[in-house]
């Protein structure tokens, strides 16, 4: 990867997403206390690239506004519906809105909260040392039923990506699947992704025909391999929502406990993102810390507490409580059965 980050990074936003049938649009629904669009914009912003874009389906919607107060430096770039849609339109409107880019650009979905900065990383290196055309995130699916998969000639590079529903029989057998995130040469991109064909049951243009295209052209197609198949999932209704959830709960828990942090029952203990706890706290079963709590050293909570946006002092004890934008001195000790709510000392 270059020394400064790959050229840009779009992020594509402009998603329905009615299975998830709420309100909120599918990409602001929350895991671990951040929009799953937050998420995958702090996975982008690990590649430091140099220009964020995201694409939204209404420039006053909810998503938009989001985008305003979380990620400022992104510019937001309005897919609308005419005629054709799919991920090669909302790409191809980008170009057409901020024209060819020169360099790297990546390409990554709003609804991937488990994805890594880190796997990112490894995808643009790869790209670069390649120095291909279009580099594809893939995996190995236990059950790959509705991804597109990963086609390779003889010598073993990558061929071209076949949607499931064009998929023959054989074809449908391959477990290596297509993420449907990429590194692109922006310039090749800005070319190809102008003859993506409509696809002709859904009208849609899809991304995943470009490396074809820029492999007909003669350009070196490369791939990625993610190890974790989790991590390139996207969240589509709410059973994947909570799936989700788990998965990241258990990464920020795995994390504290590394630096040293007790957590009795990770099964039951559940934390937000904006969390911080000190070494030598002690975290007690049954226990949801949320929003930007912070517990200092030798501090124990639980179980049973809830506590959301509060500062617990170092030594302090808080048992069987809840504590709403509280601050909990040092040694303190509080409940059982104790409420805190905002701007109550104790």
């Amino acid at each position: 990867m270059t020394p400064d980050g790959p050229a840009a990074v779009i992020v594509l936003a402009a998603g329905e997403g009615t299975r998830m049938r709420t309100s909120t649009p599918k990409m602001l629904n929350e895991v671990c206390g951040r929009a799953m669009l937050g998420h995958v914009v702090a996975a982008a912003r690990e590649l430091s690239p140099h220009r964020l874009i995201l694409v939204v389906s209404d420039l006053d919607g909810q998503v938009a506004a989001y985008a305003r107060e979380h990620c400022a430096e992104a510019t937001l770039v309005l897919q609308e519906r005419r005629g054709s849609w799919g991920t090669g339109h909302a790409v191809r409107t980008v170009i057409e809105h901020v024209g060819s880019i020169d360099g790297t650009v990546v390409v990554l979905f709003s609804d991937t909260p488990m994805l890594r900065g880190a796997t990112l990383v490894s995808l643009v290196e790869a790209h670069e040392a390649a120095s291909a055309a279009v580099t594809v995130l893939t995996a190995t699916a236990p059950d790959p039923t509705g991804y597109g998969r990963i086609l390779r000639d003889e010598d073993g590079q990558v061929s071209g990506i076949v949607e499931e529903a064009d998929a023959t029989e054989e074809q449908r057998t391959i477990t290596e699947i297509s993420s449907g995130m990429f590194a692109f040469d922006g310039e090749l991109l800005a070319d190809a992704v102008k003859r993506v064909p409509a696809a002709a049951a859904t009208g849609e243009e899809y991304l995943t025909e470009v490396p074809a295209i820029l492999r007909a052209d003669g350009h070196v197609v490369g791939s990625a391999f993610c190890p974790d198949f989790e991590e390139i999932q996207g969240v589509n209704n709410q059973a994947q929502l909570a799936s989700a959830r788990r998965v990241l709960n258990q990464r920020l828990l795995a994390r504290h406990m590394t630096a040293g942090v007790t957590v009795v029952d990770p099964a039951s203990t559940w934390i937000d993102v904006g969390v911080q706890i000190e070494p030598t706290a002690r975290i007690c079963q049954a226990t949801q810390l949320e929003g930007n709590t912070t517990i200092g050293a030798g501090a124990t909570v639980g179980p049973g507490s809830l506590l959301r946006d509060t500062a617990v002092g170092a030594g302090a004890v808080v048992l069987q409580s809840v504590c709403e934008a509280a601050v909990i001195e040092p040694g303190a000790v509080l409940g059982p059965f104790a409420h805190l709510r905002r701007g109550n000392p104790q």
